[in-house]
């Protein structure tokens, strides 16, 4: 089925399909329903000039009109480019600008944003835009009910312009698709660096799905739960995973931990892909988990240190829980465990690739593949590598060599048996004193102390090291824990040189998506001790012979 569209794929499951689809929290809809929805859609955008090749952006809070319009602009052959909610007017503003965008649908809530971002677009006459900070966009869709702001084009007009289009417009659009030609522009999530659009391809998102269908054992009956937004390739790869497997996909919107624990048990999910601990460990702890009929969900799919993961599925033991490794670029999964894996192999590894990708472990500096059990960098191509980064003809051949591997800047770890283990990224790695520390090592070692949640470890500077391990902590709800009890807790189990010198507590994190920003973080504690006049941390000697304590604030 690899040789089909995503457009394409959605059709066959209308025919062979037809009691699963999508849920939301603000609607559901069948294969066939969705087929047909998008269709209309589809009109609509051609009416509104969107042609193959286009750039339709997605600015909207986890609903079913972000699976809808995607699947829509697929049918004309337009990119989609999914855009964070959480961006700011000065990110939006490059966002729009850098990624072509000649339309957007968003709602009236990130109007005064954009109005912000973009100088002029209140006074603009819909469906004719003309502004500098964007010369491509001329049309702007706010898919609320009721009257559409200044510059805005509304709903009711936007797909009433369907009955000027005739769908054999929409399906010979389709009809001249290959599977080669791109049909989703996803952001990197901008934790290291300025976001950049990586371009995939229908072959991509289709090889994704059916490879995904093939390591879980997708059966027609299951439904394949995730919180991961759809402006994140996660959102992307369950949606793909259930059209391939002819199941259904379950969304958590909005993410808030109570109602999708809800959803999880009223829409009876067999299938879960939180991915992240500080997604899944809400559910985990939520004051109504232990009376939760979770009987249905037979695997989950998890991304942490051995130390989370194994307290992750002492939680929930009645479900087979399994890792997996990947990036946008690799357009999320490239690497899963099997459900057929012993519990240990799955608490330490994220498996072996997909079968339609492959890897390498190699020494960053020679390219040279690496010894089992050596770190090295994780190297990747095959069908859902990414197609090239948007306008950086530059990075992506940086990054992409001749024969199509793609080096991805994470470090990993292989064993005898091909099966990955993530350790750190390469830019995450400390130098202390000349001394290489993986931040999450650390962060591996805190989270196995009773009293702390999630964990982030970052370089703070130091006048004598160069730089030291500082450690961001989210304290478990009722826990009380001192900075001191954490620095002595990992005293004694690793060498003095990764040992945090500090530890601050935090009740939210900076995200970016579903990731947490950490040069946000070293940013604060950079901050925090220029404002204090420190220069350098305490010795560990001095700081147990003190008895310093500071709690969780």
């Amino acid at each position: 089925m690899s040789g089909t569209t995503v457009p394409g794929l959605l059709d066959l499951r209308a025919l062979d399909a037809p009691g699963q689809g999508i849920v939301f929290p603000d609607g559901r809809v069948t294969w066939p329903g969705a087929a047909s929805c998008s269709l209309r859609l589809a009109r609509a955008l051609w009416a509104h000039g969107v042609r193959p090749g286009s750039f339709v952006g997605v600015l909207v809070p986890g609903g079913l009109d972000s699976v809808l319009f995607w699947l829509a602009a697929s049918r004309i052959g337009a990119v989609t480019v999914p855009l964070n909610v959480r961006l700011r007017p000065r990110e939006l503003a490059y966002a729009v600008e850098n990624a072509d965008l000649s339309l957007l649908l968003t709602t009236s809530a990130f109007v005064p944003a954009l109005t912000e971002a973009l100088p002029g677009f209140g006074d603009g006459v819909p469906d004719a835009l003309d502004l500098p900070a964007a010369p491509v966009l001329r049309t702007v869709v706010t898919l609320d009910d009721g009257p559409a702001p200044g510059g805005c084009t509304g709903r009711r007009a936007f797909e009433t312009a369907a009955d000027g289009v005739a769908e054999a417009d929409v399906r010979a659009a389709q009809a001249a698709l290959t599977p080669d030609d791109p049909v989703v522009m996803l952001y990197t999530s901008g934790t290291t660096s300025r976001p950049r659009g990586c371009v995939h391809s229908h072959r991509s998102l289709v090889e994704e799905g059916e490879a995904v269908t093939e390591r879980l054992g997708l059966r027609p009956d299951d439904r394949f739960w995730t919180p991961l937004p759809m402006f994140h390739c996660g959102g992307y790869d369950v949606a793909m995973a259930a059209m391939a497997g002819r199941c259904g996909m379950v969304h958590a919107g909005t993410f808030e931990p109570g109602l999708a624990l809800r959803q999880l048990v009223e829409e009876r999910c067999t299938v879960g892909f939180p991915a992240f601990e500080t997604i899944w460990l809400p559910v985990l702890h939520h004051p109504d988990f232990d009376g939760a009929d979770l009987s249905a969900l037979r695997l989950v799919l998890n991304v942490g240190s051995p130390e989370r993961m194994r307290s992750m599925q002492a939680r929930l033991p009645q479900a087979v829980q399994l890792s997996c490794m990947g990036m946008t670029e690799s357009f999320g999964f490239c690497a899963m465990g099997s459900p057929d894996d012993p519990a240990e192999v799955r608490a330490t590894t994220s498996g072996v690739p997909l079968r339609h990708m492959q890897a390498r472990v190699v020494d960053p500096a020679t390219g040279l593949d690496v010894p089992p059990g050596t770190p090295g960098e994780f190297r990747f191509r095959g069908g859902s590598r990414m197609s090239h980064y948007h306008r950086d003809p530059d990075l992506t051949a940086q990054r992409t060599d001749a024969a199509g591997w793609f080096a991805s800047g994470d470090q990993v770890v292989a064993d005898d048996a091909g099966r990955l283990t993530f350790r750190s990224r390469l830019g995450d790695i400390l130098k202390v004193g000349g001394e290489n520390v993986a931040a999450a090592e650390i962060e591996g070692l805190l989270s196995e102390h009773p009293a702390a949640g999630i964990v982030a470890v970052v370089g703070a500077p130091d006048a004598y090291y160069g730089e030291v391990p500082a450690a961001f902590v989210q304290v478990r709800a009722g826990a009380v824990v001192s900075e001191e009890e954490l620095i002595a807790f990992c005293l004694g189990a690793v060498a003095t040189f990764k040992v945090p010198r500090y530890v601050r507590f935090v009740t939210e994190w900076p995200m970016s998506g579903t990731k947490v920003q950490k040069f946000r973080l070293r940013a604060a504690i950079t901050e925090e001790l220029a404002a204090r006049g420190i220069s350098e941390a305490p010795r560990l000697s001095a700081r147990a012979a003190s008895g310093s304590t500071s709690g969780p604030g």
